[in-house]
């Protein structure tokens, strides 16, 4: 058995604690298989901090993810927080973790499994087959800049300012993880930014450009203006391999990328650090698709996302690459089988609820592990 890693699950808001249920099934199994045995500990934030605590992101909860190997987030937000001031919004408890830990890359994969070609609202032969991955900067650009707020001038009218602010080396580092990447994939980057009307888009293609003539030359590059980025992916998405981006354009990408597999239910995340000197890095992995409010509590979210997310850690923060591929493997084979939750629903499926989506995955792991 691999040794005890020290796990911070974040259920959150809306159906977060619901799709965490079921990953907490595969660990569940992951243990009595004797794979792997987590050090779990639990914590508030969003919503339900805001509600027990009166922050979005309680320092004990903070501290809790330092001292982790891992952080598997649920999802936070939902109308019951809406008219909070800004400043408590149940959402800055996930940027409070991404600033205060340095998690700086996050990973988007978008992948059409072949029993998903049909939910995606393109045509099959446009997306069979699809795998890009999105490397979006995360601590830095319009979410974090300076100034920033709503002001009234001096004719009494308001105005809201976000300061889009990025510095070299955070361009930089966030480039080098994505001409890392597409060297274990097809060996291409996309580099999206506004260089024509922007001035950081100016320095993040020249900073771009500046690390890959160093550290990747081996490595295709282009450039791309990030709306001429989303027409093409809604017309030749399988153009591109590794799509890097700023935070707000890897934001807007991401979920564009996503709505081509068919479902946000479908798609996990992870958010990286830097390789620390002892050999530790931070790391939060992280559903996309939000907290849902309207299902929530109804049974029939999709837990696959968040399954799928663990599976990422497994493979990012732990190695354990072959586990990881087992989780992806049986997610596949329970849709291979025509079962679908609500959001993936087709004609001729079996639709069935969140837990049994997860009751299912795991009946596909002990088969694939024998």
């Amino acid at each position: 058995m691999i040794a005890n890693k020290k796990l911070l699950v974040l259920p959150g808001d809306g159906i977060g604690p619901e799709v965490m249920h079921e990953v907490r099934r595969v660990i569940d199994w992951m243990e009595q298989r004797r794979l792997v045995r987590f050090e779990i500990g639990e914590g508030l934030v969003g919503g339900a901090a805001i509600d027990a605590e009166g922050v979005p992101c309680p320092d004990r909860t903070l501290e809790a993810a330092r001292e982790a190997d891992a952080v598997l987030f649920g999802s936070v937000g939902g109308p019951k927080w809406d008219k909070l001031p800004f400043e408590q919004r149940p959402e800055l408890g996930i940027l409070r973790l991404r600033k205060e830990l340095g998690l700086f890359a996050n990973l988007r994969p978008a992948i059409v499994l072949d029993p998903l070609v049909d939910a995606s609202s393109l045509k099959p032969d446009v997306v069979r087959g699809l795998d890009i991955m999105i490397v979006r900067e995360s601590t830095g650009g319009i979410y974090f800049g300076e100034p920033r707020g709503i002001h009234t001038d001096a004719n009494g009218k308001r105005i809201g300012i976000d300061t889009e602010v990025y510095s070299e080396d955070e361009i930089a580092r966030a480039a080098r993880v994505a001409f890392d990447l597409a060297r274990k994939r097809r060996n291409k980057v996309t580099s999206t930014e506004k260089a024509n009307v922007m001035q950081s888009g100016r320095l993040w293609r020249a900073v771009v450009s500046e690390v890959h003539k160093a550290e990747f030359p081996d490595v295709e590059l282009e450039h791309m203006y990030a709306d001429n980025a989303a027409m093409q992916l809604c017309s030749r998405p399988k153009q591109f391999d590794v799509i890097l981006a700023s935070n707000l354009f890897g934001d807007v990408l991401s979920d564009l990328a996503a709505a081509l597999t068919g479902s946000l239910g479908m798609l996990p995340s992870a958010t990286l650090g830097a390789v620390q000197p002892d050999g530790r890095r931070h790391a939060l992995y992280e559903p996309i698709h939000g907290s849902a409010p309207d299902i929530a509590g109804k049974g029939i979210a999709n837990p696959s996302a968040q399954i799928l997310s663990f599976a990422m850690l497994l493979r990012w923060s732990f190695g354990m690459e072959e586990q990881a591929r087992m989780v992806e493997q049986a997610v596949e084979r329970v849709l291979a089988g025509g079962m679908r939750t609500a959001d993936i629903m087709q004609p001729g499926m079996a639709r069935i609820s969140c837990s049994v989506m997860g009751e299912s995955v795991v009946r596909e792991l002990n088969k694939i592990a024998g």
